[in-house]
């Protein structure tokens, strides 16, 4: 006897990737709000790795060098505090970047209006 669930049912499955075919014409592509969304999170993720990196990076080192020298945590925390400034100022560039991009859009989209009126 032959078990239903072995053989699926091939017009079921027709009408199913038709439908999936028609929502998928139906829908537009990606919009560019979607991907101006992504790119902004993008960046902001961006921005909190080098933040925990230039953090993790000051830790390691400051932890490496009390193990070395068999000193009391100071170099942790130093080289803690270095990593979050070498951190922050990096974020900064990332968003100073950022501005940049922006403002020459803004530029070119102006210097097309001129040109356009």
């Amino acid at each position: 006897m032959a078990n239903p669930h072995d053989d699926p049912d091939g017009d079921r499955l027709k009408a199913l990737n038709a439908r999936i075919e028609a929502h998928k014409a139906a829908r537009p592509e990606d919009s560019p709000h979607q991907k101006k969304d992504y790119a902004l999170a993008n960046l902001a993720w961006r921005m909190v790795i080098e933040l925990v990196a230039g953090l993790g990076i000051g830790f390691g080192m400051g932890y490496g060098l009390d193990w070395l020298f068999g000193t009391i945590p100071i170099f942790l925390v130093i080289f803690t505090l270095l990593g979050l400034a070498a951190g922050i100022k990096t974020m900064l560039g990332s968003a100073q970047e950022l501005g940049e991009r922006q403002a020459a859009k803004h530029a070119a989209e102006q210097e097309d209006n001129a040109r356009g009126d």
